[in-house]
């Protein structure tokens, strides 16, 4: 496919939905209901101009940053140790397999008994979300190194830790990637419903606090909001996967 037909496209199909948005908007024929695509453009306009816009972003971004990151900095680790210890695995992952289906929604009512209302208890969401898929990706790719590799670290007589840092993280980089892609989406998800509740700001309280107002166009300004930030992380993690795989001599 050629550079031009891959940005034309994308704007061909947003047009369309664009104009189907608008004829089901006129044909509901009520503003409340269903607002028209120009007036979620004039309620971003308004929130915008008075900065609330911004701020909400920016506390969304950051309480995903914090529990993203803590996903990333717990299930990396863990998940190396699971990968490379047998009795590691056999002692642990039951107990993940167990945990890993619950959705983070199911765990709020007892976060909020931990951690009180406010922003912990939508880290915490987020925390959860994310670091499910980092242990599994993680513990995965260990697994599928090259076992001629460890030879070789054996046969040149590396340390344990010499060839887990010089041999088994770096091979296993391309399938942790993919793992961290797939948390963000899953944790981005969550957010949303981790700031529905106790806190005062961020996009999932814009939408809780525009609802109790019946602005349904701020509500919507939200929603386009998250499905464009979650396509921007994502493509900026996909961007970084790929330099990943080419560094290490994966397929990109």
């Amino acid at each position: 496919m050629t550079r031009t037909a891959r940005i034309l496209l994308p704007l061909a199909a947003t047009a369309l939905l664009v104009t189907a948005w608008h004829v089901a908007a006129t044909r509901v024929g009520s503003t409340l209901l269903f607002p028209p695509p120009g007036s979620v453009v004039l309620g971003a306009v308004e929130t915008a101009a008075g900065g609330r816009l911004f701020g909400h972003i920016v506390a969304s971004l950051q309480r995903f940053a914090i529990g993203y990151l803590g996903g990333i900095a717990i299930g990396v680790p863990l998940g190396l140790l699971l990968g490379l210890s047998v009795h590691a695995r056999s002692a642990f992952d039951p107990i993940i397999q167990v945990l890993r289906p619950i959705s983070p929604i199911a765990w709020f009512p007892l976060f909020t008994l931990w951690f009180g209302i406010g922003e912990l208890p939508a880290i915490a969401i987020v925390f959860t979300a994310a670091v499910y898929p980092v242990i599994l990706t993680t513990t995965s790719a260990v697994r599928e190194v090259d076992p001629l590799y460890l030879k070789v670290a054996r046969t040149f007589g590396d340390s344990r830790a010499g060839t887990v840092a010089r041999i088994i993280l770096p091979a296993s980089l391309p399938g942790i990637a993919v793992g961290l892609r797939i948390a963000v989406g899953t944790s981005w998800v969550f957010i949303v419903a981790g700031e529905m509740l106790g806190v005062t700001n961020g996009l999932g309280y814009l939408i809780i606090d525009a609802r109790n107002s019946l602005r349904t166009d701020l509500v919507l300004v939200a929603i386009v909001i998250i499905g464009a930030l979650g396509l921007g992380i994502d493509r900026a993690l996909r961007l970084a996967e790929a330099r990943v795989r080419r560094h290490w001599g994966g397929a990109a």
